[in-house]
This record gives structure tokens, C-alpha cells and sequence, in this order.
């Protein structure tokens, strides 16, 4: 008896440890293709139409995403809260790659009452792309809940930009897109999430909490509408020097938003969620994989979030002196 309870154990053993190998190989495996593959087959997006619509298009990886699309035979539609900034993209887009551009104003701090006038501007266009850039965090550093200035209007403020705006785009470009009969490939939405949202982030709690809601938007959207020709991507980064980040220094980790972006597209119809470029996506999946621990992942997650607010408290020393 005891033999054979030994013989057994032995067994699931081995079956365990098959499962685990044979899991970390194809992780590595679907890394490759995401992530190399896709350098050399890249999808020709041009398939989805003609414009491409991006959100929060004057800084950072949004005016990264709105340059790159351009560049690969888009006409671009840049929505932000800054008209002098928006022409000054739209102008250096329009040199560069010959390409036309389109600018709306708009503050995505607002409610829901600033949506008729974007769907006004874009009702003539043939949109195949959508981005869903924009988003907000505290400002200038990352802070504890009750230490936010004019705390309650701040987060409503935050809550507006990163979720609902997400949601009122979609909600104007998605119908379109789902009723050309002509295409098999219909539209693509990408949501620019964050590895933040990944797992609770402590003094950047709203911030962490909207891009969660954005990941699980982007992955609930993607099931009910992949059948259709519509494919929803979730983009989660780790650190991109950006206004955001307070421009951090890049390096191996800290990627530039044109870096960033130009590999976050090329795993367009590889993968419909990801990390976005190779360096993230390893970063994630060590986290990931450590995070499986409940105890240690609340350890780290504060350590990261104390190593973060440091970093940008400097950033911003550095930028007063």
C-alpha cells in the first residue's frame, strides 16, 4: 500500500513538473512569435481603413502612436485639450509623412456632454483604427488617496478621462466599423491600459484602478466583437518616459514612446492583449509570475510604488532648479 502511495505521488510528481515545463515553454514560445515574428510579418493595418482616430494625440505615446500610424498609410484624427499643441502635431505629421490630419479640441475631463460633438466630427469618415490613449494620473508624483489636491473633483476628473472616455469613443466609432460588409477585418480598437492595473497599486490607487477597468473593457469587447471582424487590443506598458512618468531617463527598462509604440503595433493580430514591447513584456512576466504569492506580491507592489514616487519626486526637483 505504501508502496503504491509512493509510486503515485512520484507520478503526479512528474506530471506537475511536465505541466509546468511544458507551460513556461510555450509561454517563451508565443513570446517569440508576438514579439520577433512579428518584426518580420508585420500586419498591414491598412486593411482596417483609411483613418485612424487617437486620444490624448499631442504627448507621449498617444503623439507616438498618431506619428507611427501615419507613417504606415493612415490619415489621422488627433483628439486633446490643446489646440496650439494639436496643429503643431497635425502640421509636423502632415510634413513628414504627407499624410492628412484632422483636429478636435476637446478636455476628456468632461462628461458625457462632449461626445456629440466628436461624433459630429467624425460621422463622414471611413474609420479603421481607434486608439484610446488618453489618460491622467495625480500630478506632479504618485500619493496616498487622501493627500490628492481637491481630492473628490480630481478623481472624478481621472475617473472621466481614463474610463469613460474610452467608453464614449467606442461607443462612437464601434457601430461603423462592425457594419462594413465588404471587409472581413472590420476595425481595431487598441486600449492603452498599464501593467498598474494589473495588480492593486498603492499611491496610484485611482490611476491603478481605471486601467484595470480599461484591460477588463478591452478583453470583455474583444470576445463579444472578434466574431464580427473587430479586433480589441490592451495594451499594458510598464514604465514609458513620458509627461506622465515626469520623463524618465530611458534605458532597458524605461522604454521611449516612440520605441514603445513602434513594437506595441507590430503585435497587432499576434496577440490581443500585451505588455507592448519585448522589455515590458518580460518585466510583466516576472512580475506576473511572482505576484502569484499574495503576501509578497503586497511587498512588492509597494516597493515598486516607493521606488516610483522617489524617482519622480527627483524628476521634479531636477525640473524646478
Amino acid at each position: 500500500m505504501e508502496y503504491l502511495l509512493s509510486q503515485g505521488l512520484n507520478m503526479l510528481g512528474q506530471l506537475a513538473l511536465c505541466y509546468l515545463v511544458t507551460k513556461q515553454l510555450w509561454t517563451i514560445l508565443k513570446g517569440f512569435r508576438i514579439h520577433f515574428l512579428s518584426r518580420v510579418w508585420r500586419t498591414d493595418l491598412r486593411k482596417y481603413g483609411g483613418w485612424a482616430v487617437v486620444t490624448g494625440a499631442t504627448d507621449g505615446i498617444g503623439k507616438s502612436y498618431a506619428e507611427e500610424l501615419a507613417k504606415r498609410g493612415f490619415d489621422i484624427v488627433l483628439i486633446s485639450r490643446t489646440l496650439e499643441k494639436l496643429k503643431n502635431v497635425a502640421k509636423g505629421i502632415e510634413e513628414q509623412t504627407k499624410r492628412k490630419t484632422k483636429v478636435i479640441q476637446l478636455d476628456f475631463t468632461g462628461g458625457p456632454e462632449i461626445y456629440p460633438k466628436v461624433e459630429k466630427e467624425l460621422e463622414d469618415l471611413d474609420i479603421g483604427i481607434l486608439v484610446n490613449n488618453v489618460g491622467m494620473s495625480y500630478s506632479p508624483e504618485p500619493t496616498m488617496f487622501l493627500n490628492v489636491p481637491d481630492v473628490s473633483q480630481k478623481v472624478t476628473a481621472i475617473m472621466n478621462c481614463n474610463m469613460m472616455s474610452a467608453v464614449q469613443m467606442t461607443a462612437i466609432v464601434l457601430p461603423k466599423m462592425v457594419q462594413r460588409l465588404a471587409s472581413r477585418r472590420k476595425g481595431l480598437i487598441i486600449n492603452v491600459s498599464s501593467q498598474v492595473g494589473a495588480h492593486p497599486f498603492p499611491l496610484l490607487t485611482i490611476y491603478s484602478a481605471t486601467k484595470a477597468f480599461l484591460d477588463y473593457f478591452s478583453r470583455s469587447l474583444h470576445i463579444e466583437y472578434k466574431s464580427k471582424g473587430i479586433v480589441v487590443q490592451s495594451v499594458l506598458p510598464m514604465f514609458v518616459s513620458t509627461n506622465l512618468t515626469q520623463n524618465l531617463p530611458s534605458n532597458l527598462l524605461v522604454k521611449t514612446a516612440p520605441d514603445f509604440v513602434r513594437e506595441a503595433l507590430n503585435t497587432v493580430g499576434y496577440t490581443h492583449r500585451t505588455n507592448g514591447c519585448l522589455s515590458h513584456s518580460i518585466q510583466g512576466y516576472i512580475i506576473n509570475n511572482i505576484l502569484s504569492d499574495t503576501l509578497l506580491a503586497s511587498k512588492l507592489m509597494e516597493k515598486i510604488a516607493k521606488s516610483v514616487e522617489k524617482s519622480m519626486k527627483e524628476a521634479v526637483q531636477q525640473k524646478k532648479k
